[in-house]
């Protein structure tokens, strides 16, 4: 792996403010869990097309928050408490299908091996060959489909020993029991059609906020730099950053991944002076980035090489405010 940038700016003190866990800020698990309810109830229940499109809309953006809590999890980092973290990590991803310790060790091994040929989420680079193209755009519109597939076959079948391969079968067999029984029950009540837009609708929707946000956090930053140069921050808004709870400050959460998420934002803060002398990519906005890449599709070392420099021109030709 090629050299690892190291921030050297941030005090031992700050470092242990920062890693403190304050138990009231969690609290917006249940209001989130809440407006999630509350979304899909108004969905299930309104006579309007337009409202229950909005609820369904909401209840995908509403998803993502839930992900990012259960992200912090997969860390240890949510809870003080080990097992705490895993029962709301497996709670948490039972409607998508996925399992957490499936997602958990892929997870954390692309913070292991991030931007090289071992992260096992770097399927944006390749030689932009036509399979390239074609797993790069479906992952784009049908990377939930994907993402089941590889987080509950290929990757756990491929790489878990035989323990953590029990957990997996485990945590599948949860969700085939819920689902089987929500699946009987809604049937016999009539309403099998309406309980699986409620649930597919949103989760799609879900899906594509999520390529949006992974391909942003990775896409088009230097190869095989470590974690300070080979991730991106998006500025974005205080509402995504809200509902988000600061996945978008990545570089930080990729430098400390045991900061928790709400004190992402001061750690950003930290870092910028690092940051800037490095020439880490920080961009305003999800959708621009998400915008370029799904215009240039998949990268090549050569191709990122190329773009970066390009940027990196652009950036010192642009006068300081």
């Amino acid at each position: 792996m090629g050299q690892v940038r190291k921030a050297h700016d941030i005090s031992a003190v700050l470092l242990k403010e920062l890693y403190r866990h304050t138990w009231y800020h969690n609290l917006k698990i249940p209001l989130f869990y809440g407006m999630l309810i509350g979304s899909g109830y108004a969905a299930w229940n309104t006579p309007s097309v337009w409202v229950k499109w909005l609820m369904y809309g909401m209840m995908g953006y509403l998803w993502m928050s839930i992900v990012t809590f259960m992200h912090d999890c997969t860390h240890g980092v949510l809870f003080k408490a080990r097992w705490k973290n895993w029962a709301f990590g497996i709670f948490s991803t039972l409607p998508i299908i996925v399992t957490f310790i499936s997602f958990k060790e892929d997870h954390l091994e692309h913070h292991r091996y991030n931007g090289s040929t071992r992260d096992p989420d770097a399927f944006t680079m390749g030689k932009r060959g036509i399979l390239d193209f074609v797993l790069f755009y479906a992952y784009i519109f049908i990377g939930g489909i994907l993402t089941i597939i590889q987080f509950t076959f290929i990757y756990p079948f491929q790489r878990f020993p035989r323990n953590k391969l029990l957990i997996h079968v485990f945590e599948l067999s949860l969700r085939l029991v819920l689902f089987t029984s929500l699946i009987l029950w809604t049937s016999r009540l009539g309403v099998l059609n309406q309980f699986l837009k409620l649930w597919l609708i949103p989760a799609y929707i879900f899906s594509l906020l999520n390529g949006m946000r992974f391909l942003a956090e990775h896409y088009e930053t230097p190869w095989d730099e470590g974690q300070l140069l080979g991730t991106r921050t998006i500025v974005s808004n205080q509402m995504n950053s809200f509902f988000w709870n600061n996945i978008n400050y990545h570089i930080g959460h990729h430098v400390y991944p045991a900061v928790p998420w709400y004190n992402l934002q001061k750690l950003h803060r930290a870092l910028l002076p690092e940051i800037e002398r490095a020439g880490a990519v920080v961009d305003p906005g999800y959708f621009g980035v998400f915008l370029k890449a799904f215009w240039r599709g998949p990268e090549s070392v050569e191709r990122n090489s190329e773009n970066l420099s390009r940027r990196a021109k652009t950036v010192m030709l642009t006068p300081a405010p």
